[in-house]
């Protein structure tokens, strides 16, 4: 189940960063720094999710193994 969740954030943020860049093509500087700005949170939080802890374990492996309890 996350797995799937982390990959429909990381899609979600790539057509971000993608909608980022068209729209600062176009000028519209704006809204293209708000979406780079989101994109990059939802890159950081799942980043965040899959970087191993001290003990080599990744919180979404943990979060995995306590929710089979």
């Amino acid at each position: 189940m996350f797995d799937l969740v982390i990959s429909i954030i990381l899609l979600s943020a790539i057509a971000l960063a993608v909608g980022a860049f068209v729209l600062w093509r176009k000028g519209i500087t704006k809204q293209a720094l708000l979406m780079a700005v989101l994109s990059f949170v939802m890159f950081a939080n799942v980043a965040i999710w899959l970087v191993p802890m001290a003990d080599g374990e990744t919180p979404i492996e943990a979060a995995e193994e306590a929710g089979q309890d």
